[in-house]
């Protein structure tokens, strides 16, 4: 009954968005109140998840959009974009756009959170297909999956590092799995983009004329000075993964100090401010409610709010218990390394959250291991392995970074799911079946 009306929903939120071209904010609201009703939750359960998915979300990620937006401002308004732009496709040619933009995403998620990442590259990304003269669908979709691919398979991030450690995996196995097995995951998921995705056309930038790009890049900053607000704040948060999981090397108060300027929210605050050097003269103007800021403040409004109702549904989700009744449903059946696999897909599609489908699925597996005859240290990497591919699967309504990919990029929902979302099908599917062969080489 659960997952019937999670496919509804699904279908509903579609229909209002394209259909009634109801905005997304409304639409996500309305039906995740309606599942939590119909799935029996009580009113103040329903209004407590209203609550908590809302703001923990924008807890999470609000700021670092507001931040992000500044910094992409700054960049397209100073021409400092398109001056980078220009270098990139000097190195990569204009033909390898897509390619380039999946190996960036790939290499930028292993420290950097993919919300935070894309923000931070979601600029250079719309440069990029301006000045290379493609749409934005593929190297944006692109753009995404390599995000996603490193998010979920690759320790440091969060939930590799959470699974393995409730498996009591080891974390170097995991790492040397996770590396190879992404990266031949994103290179079908570079090729479905290019294949598939690109096809579909997005303008880079329809305020924009290259015209005026070419008044720009006049005045524009070079591309090093350009590339500071998104460097920096990526180094930063690098150095706090490194203090933190080296931390015999460093002073506690260098560990402490680091950590903070490290923190997604601070590293992209600062990297807003560095982005003020971009301009050849700073005016006031610049920083009002009319100008450059203000003007990026409003196109983050719709975002956030979009980003905060997708928090609302993937909480009251979770707190339906649908998860759990997945779970118990999936657990019983022995599909070898396929078992953890489909069962983090089913966690990650019904609820949203990769690095809960992570946790939650090593949960139900951890007293199953033995009885299923994951003992081995080489096993038990590839469980994570397993668990990391299908909390790639699948990525819709119900996940905060299908909004940021999708309003980022001018994705209708309807566009998002067709290209986005079966982009993450593809990449978790993949990134299963290299695992399975690696399975089949060991056993």
């Amino acid at each position: 009954m659960a997952v019937a009306l999670l496919l509804l929903s699904v279908v509903l939120i579609i229909l209002l968005t394209t259909r009634l071209q109801v905005h997304p904010f409304i639409a996500l609201f309305l039906v995740a109140v309606l599942y939590g009703v119909l799935t029996g939750m009580p009113l103040a359960t329903i209004v407590k998840s209203v609550n908590e998915g809302f703001g923990e979300t924008l807890g999470k990620i609000g700021l670092i959009i507001i931040f992000g937006v500044i910094i992409g401002a700054f960049l397209e308004n100073s021409g400092g974009a398109y001056a980078l732009a220009e270098k990139v496709l000097r190195v990569v040619g204009q033909k390898r756009v897509t390619a380039a933009m999946g190996i960036i995403g790939y290499f930028v998620s292993i420290p950097v959170y993919a919300d935070s990442g894309f923000l931070l590259v979601a600029p250079l990304n719309r440069s990029l297909s301006k000045k290379a003269g493609i749409s934005l669908a593929g190297p944006a979709v692109a753009l995404g999956l390599g995000l996603t691919a490193t998010h979920t398979l690759v320790p440091p991030t969060p939930g590799p590092i959470a699974a393995a450690g409730i498996l009591n995996a080891d974390l170097g196995l995991v790492m040397l799995l996770g590396l190879p097995i992404s990266a031949l995951a994103l290179a079908v998921g570079i090729w479905y983009a290019t294949a598939y995705a690109a096809k579909t056309y997005i303008d880079p930038n329809p305020q924009t004329t290259d015209k005026e790009i070419k008044l720009l890049l006049k005045d524009a900053p070079g591309a090093l000075k350009s590339s500071v607000p998104v460097l920096v704040p990526i180094l930063l948060i690098v150095a706090k993964s490194s203090a933190q999981n080296f931390d015999h090397f460093f002073h506690p108060q260098a560990t402490a100090l680091i950590s903070f300027l490290g923190e997604p929210v601070v590293a992209l605050c600062i990297g807003a401010f560095l982005s003020l050097i971009l301009p050849k003269k700073l005016k006031p103007e610049m920083l009002s409610a009319q100008g450059w800021v203000g003007n990026a403040l409003r196109d983050a409004a719709s975002v956030i709010l979009i980003t905060g109702a997708g928090g609302i549904f993937g909480k009251i989700l979770q707190n339906s218990g649908i998860a759990a009744t997945l779970g118990e449903s999936l657990a019983g059946i022995n599909l070898s390394i396929w078992l953890p696999f489909l069962l983090a897909a089913a966690i990650k599609t019904a609820q949203g959250s990769s690095t809960v489908a992570l946790i939650t699925t090593a949960s139900i597996l951890l007293p199953m291991m033995p009885s299923l005859g994951f003992v081995s240290e080489m096993e038990k990497a590839m469980v994570v392995i397993a668990i990391g591919a299908g909390s790639a699967v699948v990525s819709h309504a119900n996940d905060s970074f299908f909004w940021v990919v999708t309003q980022m990029s001018g994705m209708k929902v309807k566009t998002g799911y067709r290209l986005y979302t079966t982009g993450t099908f593809v990449l978790g599917t993949s990134a299963a079946f290299f695992l399975y062969l690696s399975y089949l080489l060991f056993n």
